[in-house]
């Protein structure tokens, strides 16, 4: 009995080293490339003889990447606080209100998020230049809440619903508006959930690439999906690989620490409210 205990930790062990491994070693990889340059990019080693950080003073110095990561940044915080603040909003409707078609709204408010975004592009550029957004930062805020707000909308409803009716009883004998329900009440209990759906919303509009790609033009305008991807080398034909991994541990890393950071709300947040009491 013990040996087969001891045999199934082992194997568990394993399997969970392997999973690690697997998940890690792409970044890893791409630290070790970023740290060589010329011909010690083709060559395999675990670690290079001869570390530099020139590939990292290059994406600097030879194009505008840190505007690139300040529109990034811009643009994902402007969509992470409109897709919030618009969710809990919409949940509280769909979560407390009672009203005919509830289900079905939420069904339709779900299936936006099924649709592939090449099947939208095309109205949705209409509707940018139409608007006057193209190759300026509103026009990703805009398209990126397509894919968001979805999401954002059903987590907090489902979250919304757990919620003890007998809070919001006891607040609207003592006269509170439904506003001050939602912000005064119902919004310090939604702490997990709002950082769990702002993280992965935050980290969806930080690497999306079609919606960047399609509405901007010039490199100021560019997010670092595209910034990275548009890289070039001395001729039309090389690609800078090294400067392409610096770029991609740059920007990375910022995502690993605030997944690290909220790990634990994250998980409360995308569980609560799957089982009810």
């Amino acid at each position: 009995m013990r040996l087969r205990r001891t045999a199934g930790r082992i194997a568990f062990g394993l399997l969970v080293l392997g999973i690690v491994f697997y998940a890690v070693f792409p970044f890893y990889w791409a630290i070790v490339t970023s740290l060589k340059a010329g011909s010690a990019l083709f060559t395999v080693e675990a670690w290079p003889f001869h570390p530099s950080l020139d590939n990292y003073r290059a994406i600097f110095s030879q194009q505008p990447f840190g505007r690139n990561i300040l529109n990034s940044l811009g643009v994902s915080l402007s969509v992470v606080a409109l897709s919030l603040g618009l969710a809990v909003a919409a949940a509280y409707a769909l979560g407390r209100v009672a009203f005919r078609g509830r289900t079905l709204l939420l069904l339709v408010v779900l299936g936006v998020s099924m649709f592939p975004q090449v099947a939208v592009l095309s109205g949705l550029f209409e509707l940018v230049r139409w608007l006057g957004l193209y190759n300026r930062m509103g026009s990703l805020v805009l398209s990126y809440m397509i894919f968001t707000l979805p999401f954002t909308v059903w987590v907090l409803t489902t979250f919304m619903r757990e919620l003890p009716k007998e809070l919001e009883e006891a607040a609207m004998v003592d006269g509170a508006s439904p506003f001050v329900i939602v912000t005064r009440v119902f919004l310090p209990l939604m702490g997990p959930a709002l950082a769990a759906t702002g993280l992965l919303a935050f980290i969806a509009a930080w690497n999306e690439f079609l919606f960047a790609l399609t509405f901007t033009l010039t490199d100021e305008a560019r997010t670092v999906p595209v910034a990275i991807a548009l890289m070039s080398g001395a001729s039309q034909y090389e690609l800078p690989w090294g400067q392409i991994m610096a770029a991609s541990v740059v920007v990375t890393v910022p995502l690993i620490a605030l997944v690290l950071v909220f790990q634990r709300r994250i998980v409360s947040g995308l569980t609560a409210g799957a089982v009810k009491g």
